[in-house]
């Protein structure tokens, strides 16, 4: 892609994102998630191969679909109330309906069914901006509307998430998949905790957004999409195999590692609540997505060769990527853990 066309097209990312965050009114917001969307479009759809086509267009229905129900949803209440504020959200109905509509942008279940099959046909880059960075803007919306909202619908929301991240994983060779899966799950676990604790909710999604940058861009470097071509890697690159494997187990929420931090904050969390019972299901579902991690980790690490593969070998060839992104994100999703007394008093 011309680098010209790609500064406009990141840079308009950006402005999408930014102009969500910084806006009060619905129709601002609404415009920034519009830019956001029509920013990503030609990204995804830049290698003209049909699985990509196939998967812009389906990104495109969904978030045209989850855009109009949010202008909708927004009308109406400022019809009835007045007045186009975020925070003046006193009409159950709208709020039911942007919160479904905001669920639908980030593939909260049951609303995910176009996740997995959207990252399945994009290249691992524009994968992980699609698993992150179009995550904000929406969530920016969820945090600022989720008090007008009833709070069982949110909860419905986590726990279906959690359970079909979890689910969703197991059956899976494809590592777009399996990422797709394990962002529905992630999500579960932010939203659980929102209407409790918000701050707890952003502290997740930082730790999940390094946890990812690092699986995807580990993934970039060892061209690696199935789990097969996974289990070759040890032999070029044995470090890099050794830190996936830690990555992936931060992913599931293994204490001494980062992705602890946020399982460990949320559950107790509940538990003060006094909510045992959503707590419980919770740490359950989370154990259905360590089994897949698990799963990557064992074919990484354990399994030796030669084994068996029909796939080619990229792995022999190497790779111009700059190391220093992967290594800020490796460093910081495997060593937090120790400092989230630190990080406790900064987000309270």
């Amino acid at each position: 892609m011309n680098p010209y066309v790609l500064a406009i097209l990141l840079s308009s990312l950006g402005l999408g994102t930014t102009l969500t965050f910084a806006s009060s009114h619905w129709l601002l917001a609404w415009m920034g998630l519009e830019i956001n969307t029509l920013a990503i479009i030609p990204l995804m759809a830049q290698h003209h191969h049909p699985r990509a086509v196939e998967a812009t267009t389906k990104y495109f229905l969904t978030q045209a679909t989850a855009a109009a129900m949010i202008m909708f949803a927004s009308t109406t209440n400022a019809w009835i109330t007045g007045e186009w504020d975020m925070n003046n959200m006193s009409n159950s109905i709208a709020s039911t309906m942007i919160i479904t509509a905001l669920a639908l942008k980030i593939g909260l279940a049951p609303m995910h069914f176009w996740m997995p099959e959207v990252l399945q046909g994009l290249d691992l880059l524009t994968g992980l901006i699609l698993s992150t960075w179009q995550k904000l803007a929406p969530f920016a919306l969820i945090v600022q509307t989720a008090q007008a909202v009833d709070p069982m619908l949110l909860t419905a929301l986590g726990l279906a998430s959690t359970l079909v991240g979890g689910w969703g994983g197991l059956n899976q060779t494809q590592l777009r998949k399996i990422l797709a899966y394990s962002s529905i799950a992630h999500m579960g676990w932010m939203i659980i905790v929102l209407q409790y604790a918000p701050q707890l909710t952003l502290l997740a999604l930082g730790t999940y957004i390094f946890m990812t940058s690092a699986a995807f861009l580990t993934l970039k470097t060892s061209s690696a999409t199935k789990i097969n071509t996974l289990s070759m890697v040890w032999s070029k690159s044995p470090i890099l195999t050794t830190t996936t494997a830690l990555v992936l187990l931060s992913l599931g929420g293994l204490p001494p590692l980062t992705g602890f931090m946020p399982k460990w904050l949320i559950l107790q969390e509940l538990a003060k609540q006094n909510l045992p019972i959503t707590a419980t299901i919770m740490a359950l579902a989370a154990l259905l997505s360590l089994y897949f991690y698990l799963r990557l980790c064992y074919a990484m690490t354990l399994t030796i060769s030669p084994n068996t593969t029909n796939s080619t070998t990229p792995w022999r060839t190497q790779t111009t990527q700059s190391s220093l992104p992967l290594t800020l994100a490796t460093t910081i999703a495997l060593g937090l853990l120790p400092m989230t007394p630190a990080i406790l008093m900064l987000a309270t």
